[in-house]
């Protein structure tokens, strides 16, 4: 997969697919930059910031990272994945209690 199209189907992941599904499955975040926290954090193995210091993350990030983690995020759109799990797992990294 190109870099572009990288991007593009992690925007459209964590713009649009998983906000639209948060509600109906139920997860305990709706907004795009939570879902894009969380699924660089897993990707990283702790917080997204220490491993990709410019920003927008998506765009500086390599893209064996970036390809992680949106395999991240379609295994929790299949339901393979609990991004509930992952949530607080990114909490904790940062230091900050589940919700």
């Amino acid at each position: 997969m190109t870099r572009a199209a990288l991007e593009q189907r992690w925007l459209t992941l964590t713009r649009e697919l998983m906000p639209t599904l948060a509600s109906e499955c139920g997860w305990p975040v709706r907004n795009d930059h939570c879902f894009q926290r969380i699924l660089l954090d897993a990707a990283v193995g702790g917080c997204w910031y220490d491993a990709i210091p410019q920003r927008p993350a998506y765009r500086h990030a390599e893209a064996t990272l970036l390809a992680r983690a949106i395999d991240l995020g379609e295994a929790v759109v299949a339901g393979e994945a609990d991004l509930a799990a992952l949530n607080r797992q990114s909490l904790a990294w940062r230091g900050k209690a589940s919700r």
